[in-house]
């Protein structure tokens, strides 16, 4: 699989579903047959895409480090793990995104799909809109600390 990249906008239906970019389906499922993602709750009031190698292997070590008698640890994975959903592209690459996954990143019409390397965001449009003016500072204070890297 390479890199997941791009900012891709498209529209939530009125049944939740949305047309999952054809360029991501194809570097993500090619001709398989069973096209899933697992779609979860993320920290930001957006979703988390993973394909299912991915999610086995993030998931596998967060349960093997995490302890229930952390309350930290539960909070992770009440958060994360649990509200986790396998979900299956239709014919149509619609993907249908739950109920309870639509509440909390309270998705309405537009929507913006981020590929980030290894899996992917869902947000709602104005959120992630917010999102970036809110953290505009943030983000250059964190480019300034990535400043070791060279090119």
């Amino acid at each position: 699989m390479e890199l997941l990249t791009g900012e891709y906008r498209n529209t939530l239906d009125e049944k939740g579903r949305i047309l999952f970019p054809s360029k991501l389906r194809n570097e993500l499922f090619g001709e398989n047959e069973k096209n899933v993602l697992i779609v979860t709750q993320s920290f930001d009031h957006c979703l988390w895409l993973y394909t299912l190698e991915e999610w086995k292997t993030l998931s596998s070590r967060i349960m093997e480090t995490a302890s229930p008698f952390s309350k930290q640890n539960r909070l992770v994975l009440r958060t994360l793990i649990a509200p986790a959903q396998e979900v299956e592209l239709d014919k149509a690459g619609r993907l249908s995104i739950p109920q309870s996954l639509r509440e909390y990143a309270g998705l309405s019409k537009d929507c913006v799909i981020l590929g980030i390397n290894k899996y992917m965001e869902l947000w709602d449009a104005e959120t992630y809109s917010r999102y970036l003016e809110e953290n505009d500072e943030d983000l250059k204070d964190a480019a300034e600390a990535l400043s070791s890297i060279s090119l």
